[in-house]
């Protein structure tokens, strides 16, 4: 089982890659990319936002990486480090790679948060997605259990965050 699922992983990564490392991608190469990928990749139900709900941010931390921020659910968050203040810059085949955290209403800080530095912006589509310190969270989608941190230093852009608000 281990051996059917390893070969998927690897692939979706090099999609992943392919499609959050090109700096304009097309959406017609793109397309067929974010299609194979959300066909292989399970979705685990980890990091989807609780309909109707604020997101929650608080702090883990783990033995690699020391303090970080995740959800409620305890998945990794992380930045982009093409991403400006409170803009992103990740649509399309980048958030289907990377999920925005998204909020109805204001987001709460759990704890080791600084509820100061919480905040939300709005992506092109209308929806809120949250911010720490200015950056825009993100999930990764290959991060498949609480604590994972796959996503860590993917293409030196995508860093988990620092409940001080920065990147690892």
């Amino acid at each position: 089982m281990l051996k059917k699922l390893a070969l998927p992983s690897l692939i979706v990564l090099a999609l992943i890659l392919t499609a959050c490392g090109a700096s304009t991608p097309g959406p017609s190469t793109l397309e067929p990319l974010v299609a194979t990928a959300s066909a292989l990749v399970p979705n685990t139900g980890l990091g989807a936002a609780t309909p109707g709900a604020p997101a929650v941010v608080a702090a883990s931390q783990n033995a690699n990486l020391g303090s970080f921020l995740v959800d409620s659910k305890g998945v990794t968050l992380y930045i982009y480090t093409k991403d400006t203040p409170n803009t992103s810059t990740c649509y399309g085949a980048c958030a289907a790679a990377w999920p925005p955290l998204l909020s109805e209403g204001t987001p709460t800080a759990g704890s080791g948060v600084d509820a100061t530095k919480l905040g939300t912006m709005t992506r092109t589509d209308g929806s809120t997605q949250v911010t720490y310190n200015g950056w825009p969270l993100y999930y990764f989608a290959l991060d498949k259990a609480a604590g994972d941190t796959n996503g860590e230093g993917v293409q030196n852009v995508w860093y988990v965050i620092t409940p001080e608000g920065n990147q690892k």
